[in-house]
């Protein structure tokens, strides 16, 4: 019960991410009024838990590196602290990243134990925060070029169009779905893996479901549920707030956020472009606030830019920058109360205290279904210190 109960933060910031990257996914199309809120719910929720749980343990691997959060009780806290600052942001109807968030969190947690920083998955992921809004904003505007294009050459009937562009919406819109839990579930509960509470199952003799998956899979029902609660708000943001849109340009701008996502989140295309000797995308939780919010300037500044609310994207950097900060600063705070009032172990300190890069990456090579090799055994390394005074 005592692991149950550290999960719960976990799923708190599943909520959160629910509630505020909804809007990154169908914020455009139900902004457009092309597709109705309930709709992109369920899609959001069916395709955000298929790819949080068959998808997800490409990024978990770099998060891990950047921070050795080796108790339960720390990990509770961190999650809980990033779950806060997004709740926040959230209610302010601000779309923010949760990755920002979850690193600002490791980093408080860094500072708090004295434990060293990854420089290079720092790096990594720091990076990604300024590459992956231009790099969506360029491959919107590219494909909203050839879009606009192709619609002035097409003799499609206005009717038919409609129903096409409805439909896309709603196909781009599920990839965008799986890509997001693909790549964002290792902020949810990637820093849960090492003291995973799940064992591997099997259904009907043939089905081999490993804990990661069912980690994953608890975190995802989280996410599905903060859709269908808290969603609307940030929606409205991005939908109309940011830019008015038409039905194509929003449905260039799902299309670009979702292929920025896979990107940093496939292990396939990693091995791929790998193999074939060309430069990979590292395999990182990236921003899909900021990927949304990208392809909106890049289409807006295509179209000379005069239909950009500035002032509302000033808000949205604001908050970006705020973020990490806020969740760091939080993680610190409730840290000292975390191990002095309520007696928690919330970090194994010492040479013997097990490195949490290697036990999440060998968890993370666990997700694909069949795989038979166990977890290692590590005990219980959330649980309070029994000599501590």
């Amino acid at each position: 019960m005592e692991i149950f109960f550290f999960l719960s933060s976990g799923l708190f910031l599943g909520w959160s991410l629910g509630a505020n990257h909804t809007a990154n996914i169908f914020g455009t199309a139900v902004g457009s009024r092309m597709v109705r809120f309930e709709t992109a719910a369920i899609i959001c929720t069916i395709f955000v838990i298929l790819g949080a749980t068959f998808s997800g343990a490409g990024a978990a691997q770099t998060l891990s590196r950047l921070g050795a959060v080796n108790a339960l009780a720390g990990s509770f806290t961190v999650c809980l602290a990033a779950a806060l600052t997004i709740a926040g942001m959230t209610r302010l109807g601000l779309p923010v990243s949760t990755s920002e968030a979850m690193v600002g969190g490791i980093l408080g947690w860094n500072f708090y134990t004295s434990s060293p920083t990854d420089p290079g998955a720092l790096g990594r992921i720091v990076g990604t925060w300024a590459i992956c809004p231009l790099l969506s904003a360029g491959l919107a505007a590219v494909l909203f070029l050839g879009v606009r294009a192709w619609h002035r050459r097409s003799s499609v009937h206005l009717l038919a169009m409609d129903s096409m562009t409805r439909w896309g919406l709603l196909a781009v819109g599920a990839f965008g779905a799986y890509s997001l839990g693909a790549n964002n579930i290792a902020n949810v509960m990637g820093v849960f893996l090492p003291d995973n509470p799940f064992h591997d199952i099997t259904i009907g003799g043939v089905l081999r479901v490993t804990g990661a998956q069912q980690l994953f899979f608890l975190g995802a029902a989280a996410i599905g549920i903060g859709v269908f609660t808290y969603s609307r708000r940030v929606i409205e943001t991005v939908g109309i707030g940011v830019m008015r849109f038409s039905p194509l340009a929003a449905l260039v701008v799902v299309l670009a956020h979702s292929i920025v996502l896979f990107l940093f989140a496939s292990e396939g295309l990693e091995r791929l472009l790998s193999g074939l000797g060309l430069p990979t995308f590292p395999l990182v939780p990236v921003s899909s606030s900021q990927a949304v919010i990208g392809a909106i300037i890049g289409i807006g500044l295509v179209r000379g830019g005069r239909e950009l609310r500035w002032k509302t994207l000033g808000g949205i950097a604001v908050a970006w920058v705020a973020t990490p900060i806020l969740a760091g600063v939080l993680t610190f705070i409730s840290l000292f109360f975390v191990e002095n009032v309520f007696r928690q172990q919330v970090a194994q300190r010492g040479p013997e205290a097990p490195g949490r890069a290697v036990v999440v990456e060998r968890s993370a090579r666990e997700i694909p279904i069949g795989n038979s090799v166990e977890p290692p055994s590590l005990g219980n390394p959330g649980r309070s210190n029994p000599n501590a005074s």
